[in-house]
């Protein structure tokens, strides 16, 4: 976790989930948030096998999605025996994620939803009479 007196959102996040759970397996989304709506843009999974990297790090990783974004969801999952998934597993849990979140952006209020700082987001229904 970072070292820095600031500590953002996700780090708390990522601290809490870690003692919760352990290593994990956190499937990714990428968002553009505009005013009154959320499109996903890429995604990704990586394994969680503790709590050095900061929000910084994450950003720098993000970076190489090659799109511009300005929110994060994070969906911690662990295999039938506790710890990270396997690729293939990974991969199909993924997809699902993806499909789901294609039929309704609520979904992200599932994961932990970050903005571009590290600060917790939820989506909420917009009105577009």
């Amino acid at each position: 976790m970072s070292t820095s007196e600031t500590v953002t959102t996700f780090e708390q996040w990522l601290a809490a989930e870690f003692a919760a759970t352990g290593s994990f397996t956190a499937l990714i989304v990428l968002v553009d948030i505009s005013e009154i709506k959320v499109n996903p843009l890429v995604s990704t999974y990586l394994n969680i096998i503790g709590t050095e990297v900061d929000w910084g790090e994450i950003t720098v990783l993000f970076a190489g999605a090659g799109v511009p974004w300005n929110g994060a969801a994070f969906f911690p999952v662990v295999d039938i025996h506790g710890g990270p998934l396997d690729n293939p597993t990974a991969r199909i849990k993924l997809r699902e994620l993806e499909t789901r979140l294609g039929d309704d952006r609520l979904v992200l209020n599932e994961g932990a939803f970050f903005d571009q700082w590290g600060r917790k987001l939820k989506v909420e229904e917009v009105d577009l009479q």
